[in-house]
């Protein structure tokens, strides 16, 4: 069974932005889907990162996390202050 198959594709897709030309998701957001904390799905990631291929993940800059905050408001980002 796929994620998609869980989760309504809805809630993926209003989850999923395109940055640099590829779709992400936060990683506050994809903790969220997993029901797990956000810091211990950074601390999974960063344990075996070598599982991981490069274009899995990456880092805003500090533009690109002011572009992303603008769309919603600051209101919905409160707290959230990790990147992708």
């Amino acid at each position: 069974m796929t994620i998609s198959e869980l989760i309504p594709i809805e809630i993926i897709e209003n989850k999923t932005f395109i940055i640099r030309g590829h779709k992400v998701m936060l990683d506050s957001d994809l903790a969220q889907l997993y029901d797990v904390e956000t810091k211990k799905l950074n601390k999974a990631v960063k344990r075996n990162i070598e599982r991981f291929p490069a274009k899995f993940m990456f880092q805003l800059t500090e533009e690109e996390w002011k572009n992303l905050k603008c769309q919603f408001g600051t209101s919905s980002w409160v707290g959230k202050r990790n990147r992708i």
